[in-house]
């Protein structure tokens, strides 16, 4: 939707406002200055205001806040707010062996996010002292979110939190919310703070060290901050719900690459087996064509001989992040002032998973080279006698865990300056603030990683034997020997030729310009008339670099191809606060705000956007407030540019067949096709060959911008007949309603949603996403992104703060926030109560905080509650009494409550030491069936285990 002239009506507006400046100045009167010059600018509006609380809905973190919590990135402490929604954080381990998702963005490993009424990261602007902060790169994409481990919490002052729709203010992105990171100004003197926790396992370590230094003279003042944080890993092995691939089903949902193999084909006889090593063997081996599977080495593959890969995973990743900060004020004049700021961050983080499995053959779904091997007959090992795969049937898996485990280590640089230059002046009696910035940063990210093999070399050692004998470095290759108990078949020979390390690699740069200029226009009968106008330019570039092997389509894990792009965007604004009414009865204040931004892509053209609210506070106890605003959110670099990749999905195949009684054979079963529509011609006997199901994702060149609505109507609440009385100083509520509507969001179906939609209904357009070979197996799963339908999402915040009357031992104070979901959907379906694809929409989120202030003691209890989910249970679970509701075929998340306890010891010597423990009472978080990794959702609950840490802070 263009509106040109709207961007006319800017260019008015400030040149308006510009001809208002030059007027001939006339000084003011001191007490008229001294207010005016003490006005701030607020999160969410350019205005310079006098009143705290805005016609925004904020929230702010203080630094007593964010110590409070006990952890070492922003990221996590972001993620505890009630109204944060599922994004990555170090309890996430899924690295390069799951694969691409769809938005082109790579998987973000080792990077923490923060994610705003459960509608994503990416929809999420992150600000850092209003400036925008470059997204983040893992090495694996180009995503459009803020690694907020790339910000280090030693610098930070405060966090504000919009809690509304701000693309009239801000610009794109800030459709869910916006993060206002404050850092620190200054300093005088040296501060040094030591941090050092673990989990009462003894796993987990976390250190964190920070220096911070500054000075302050009439006209300068400099501050510097050095820090370090390590983070330990914690083995998956090592909790309970994370030891088996599906938390109390053992082996049955591991994956059929073992270390004993699996063995899918037609034999020399022409006879189907399926067939696995029995356990400890390890070749040579023999195969008998006339008992296969029995009386030989083999027996019958089932469920039971599965690979357990979970103990190779991590439960919490590692971490190491250095970090320099440093920025300088200088008053060049007594009215205008220059800030720069710089900022370096490296991050050293690890992922891992079991050894990388080779599947090979027309069944494995795994790419061309390896779905198209035939092995020869003449390969030294091949105990089968004949070109396997050679009739285009079957497939073969194994786990070659003498390459060991897949290691995916991230060096991940962030380079970040600015420079703004602000002041003010005085012309027609007013007072006028304006400020020039310019921003730079840039995020470069590498990814090695270990174990990965080559499926190109992987075909040539098991073809003829000649071939290989005639290629340099070539050995052939034995995956039929197993690995018994011992070192297994594999040699270090046959892996030097089939091993590399993959490199990766990824970077995003942004370069920003603004200016600003805010002040009043003219009085009116309830005040001035404000305004602010401005100029933006952004720039964003970045691209993905996978491996030349993985490019060529020769390595053996996930394939993926290229991305680059740039786009870059000029936005014009203004915004305008009109009081109305003020010291009235019933009225003592009424104000309207009003904000619109032209904004230029040179990718997907000029879009505008519109912000309306109001406040109306009938006495000064009551505040009541709303507003209306337009957003917009342009395609990003990966969902425009991102090229194709795979991703393996965690999924059930509603087509499975499940256990019937035999009518032939009374007290037997058999397996038998489910009579869904859509399952029809799947044969009786089909199961899906691994728990993940390979998906075809990518960016879209075709895609739109997407547009949303959100609506905010609330009040706060201080009355006065609850200050200084026996039971309380102060008492204050603040209630907020909010309303979501997203239009043409950009995102790919949930792959889950497309195989259960297409099962029930065989005629759903959904259906086109894939097809199945003539076994039922699913093949050429598209899921790439588009415009989706439309994403709405309603809720009410609830909060409230109480600070107890100052008694002879002290006082006591309580914050309780609250968020409740009414609703959420995305194209038709309701999500709100449920889990899924590793993240939930709980209806209600809880947070207590009770601080006692016992003289020069302080100690804090804090409770946090997150209400029940609903999972779907997956067939293989019905009847092993695990699903809460087998009938519905569902399982409850239990609502949980983690208790945290934090004790501040008095001061001593200059010295402030702290001690907390996090979940205090070992909560263990609900188990999860559906979830990738580690048995529960990571993005809602913390792991099992108690944290406990201890802080110093010491002044000089």
């Amino acid at each position: 939707m263009k509106k040109p002239s709207i961007r006319n009506g800017l260019y008015s507006a400030l040149c308006l406002s510009l001809a208002g400046v030059v007027t001939t100045p006339t000084a003011l009167a001191q007490d008229d200055s001294v207010e005016e010059l003490g006005k701030v600018q607020v999160t969410g509006s350019r205005i310079r205001q006098s009143q705290i609380e805005g016609i925004e809905a904020t929230q702010t973190l203080s630094r007593e806040d964010i110590d409070r919590a006990g952890l070492t990135s922003v990221g996590d402490i972001l993620q505890q707010l009630t109204q944060s929604g599922s994004a990555l954080n170090t309890r996430f381990n899924s690295s390069g062996n799951f694969g691409f998702p769809a938005n082109g963005g790579g998987v973000g490993a080792g990077a923490t996010q923060v994610d705003m009424r459960h509608l994503d990261p990416g929809r999420v602007l992150v600000l850092v002292d209003g400036l925008r902060w470059v997204a983040g790169s893992s090495g694996s994409g180009v995503s459009n979110a803020v690694d907020l481990n790339t910000i280090p919490v030693g610098i930070i002052e405060r966090v504000e939190i919009l809690k509304d729709g701000a693309s009239a203010i801000y610009g794109a992105d800030a459709i869910a919310g916006v993060v206002n990171i404050i850092t620190k100004k200054s300093q005088q003197g040296v501060e040094l703070r030591a941090y050092a926790g673990a989990f009462d396992e003894g796993d987990g370590e976390t250190g964190s060290f920070e220096a911070t230094f500054g000075a302050d003279t009439d006209k300068i003042s400099m501050l510097v901050n050095v820090g370090y944080t390590d983070q330990k890993e914690v083995s998956a092995a090592d909790r309970f719900l994370s030891r088996f691939p599906v938390p109390f089903t053992g082996v049955t949902r591991g994956s059929s690459g073992t270390p004993q193999g699996r063995f899918l084909l037609n034999d020399i006889n022409g006879t189907t087996i399926d067939c696995t090593l029995n356990a400890g063997v390890v070749g040579p081996i023999n195969y008998d064509p006339n008992s296969p599977c029995n009386g030989d080495d083999y027996n019958t593959w089932d469920d039971g001989d599965r690979f357990n890969f979970s103990p190779f995973n991590y439960y919490v990743t590692p971490s190491k992040r250095a970090n320099i900060f440093a920025q300088v004020n200088v008053e060049l004049t007594p009215d205008v002032t220059w800030n720069v700021k710089g900022a370096y961050n490296n991050r050293k983080s690890t992922n891992q998973a079991a050894p990388e499995p080779i599947f090979i053959g027309p069944f494995a779904e795994a790419g061309a080279i390896a779905d198209n091997i035939v092995i020869s007959s003449t390969n030294p090992y091949n105990p089968f006698g004949v070109d396997v795969f050679g009739d285009g049937f079957g497939f073969i898996g194994r786990r070659p865990l003498e390459a060991g485990p897949r290691v995916f280590n991230q060096n991940v640089d962030t380079t970040y300056l600015s420079s703004t230059l602000e002041g003010s002046f005085t012309a027609a009696d007013r007072n006028w603030f304006w400020d020039v910035s310019g921003v730079y940063g840039k995020n470069e990210a590498s990814q090695r990683k270990t174990g990965a093999l080559n499926i190109a070399r992987i075909a040539t050692a098991l073809g003829p034997v000649d071939v290989c004998n005639n290629t340099p470095g070539c050995v052939p290759l034995n995956i039929f020997g197993g690995q018994g108990n011992g070192e297994g078949t594999i040699t270090s020979d046959m892996l030097n030729y089939i091993s590399f390390i993959q490199s990766d690699n990824s970077e995003q740069e942004l370069t920003d310009f603004s200016a600003n200029i805010s002040g009043d226009l003219f009085e009116l009968p309830a005040g001035p008339l404000s305004v602010a106008v401005g100029y933006e330019y952004r720039k964003k570039s970045g691209f993905f670099q996978p491996d030349p092997i993985v490019v060529a389509g020769e390595s053996n894990g996930v394939p993926a191809s290229p991305t680059a792009g740039e786009f870059s965007v000029d936005e014009f604004y203004a915004e305008f606060l009109v009081p109305v009414l003020a010291d009235r009865q019933f009225a003592e204040k009424l104000d309207f705000s009003l904000a619109f931004r032209s904004s230029d892509y040179s990718t997907s053209g000029s879009d505008t956007t519109g912000k309306f609210g109001f406040q109306y506070m009938p006495t000064s106890s009551l505040l009541i407030r709303g507003t209306f605003a337009e957003g917009l959110r342009a395609p990003s670099i990966g969902e425009l540019f991102g090229s194709q990749a795979r991703f393996d999905a965690q999924l059930n195949d509603p087509c499975n067949s499940v256990e019937r009684p035999d009518p032939n054979n009374p007290g037997q079963t058999i397996l038998v096709a489910p009579d869904s529509p859509g399952c029809a011609g799947v044969p009786d006997g089909y199961r899906q060959l691994n728990p993940q199901i390979s998906t075809i994702t990518g960016g879209n060149p075709n895609l739109k911008p997407e547009e949303a609505e959100t609506f905010t109507l609330g009040f706060v609440y201080s009355p006065q007949w609850a200050e200084d009385t026996a039971w309380a100083n102060s008492l204050d509520f603040e209630v907020t309603y909010y309303d979501i509507e997203i239009e043409g969001a950009i995102q790919a179906v949930d792959a889950q949603f497309i195989l259960d939609q297409c099962a029930a209904d065989a005629g759903s357009p959904l259906c086109d996403n894939f097809s199945r070979d003539s076994f039922g197996n699913v093949q050429d799963f598209s899921n790439q992104l588009t415009n989706i339908g439309l994403i709405e999402t309603s809720g009410v915040d609830f909060n409230v703060d109480w600070t107890s009357p100052q008694y002879n031992w002290g006082f006591i104070q309580a914050q309780w926030n609250n968020s409740f979901v009414n609703e959420f959907t995305e194209d038709g379906r309701d999500l709100d109560g449920i889990e899924f694809s590793d993240s939930g929409i709980p209806d209600w989120n809880s947070n207590l905080f009770t601080t006692v202030n016992y003289g020069d003691w302080k100690f804090i209890w804090g409770t946090r509650y997150i209400n029940r989910l609903t999972e779907t249970c997956a067939g293989f679970l019905i009847g092993q009494g695990l699903c809460s509701d087998e009938a519905a075929g569902t399982n409850k998340l239990g609502g949980t409550t983690y208790h945290d306890l934090q004790v501040i010891f008095p001061e001593w010597n200059n010295i402030q030491f702290e001690a907390g423990v996090n979940n205090i009472t070992d909560k263990r978080p609900p188990t999860c069936f559906s979830c990738s990794l580690n048995g529960y959702d990571p993005s809602n609950y913390d792991g099992e285990g108690q944290f406990g840490y201890v802080r110093a802070t010491v002044d000089f």
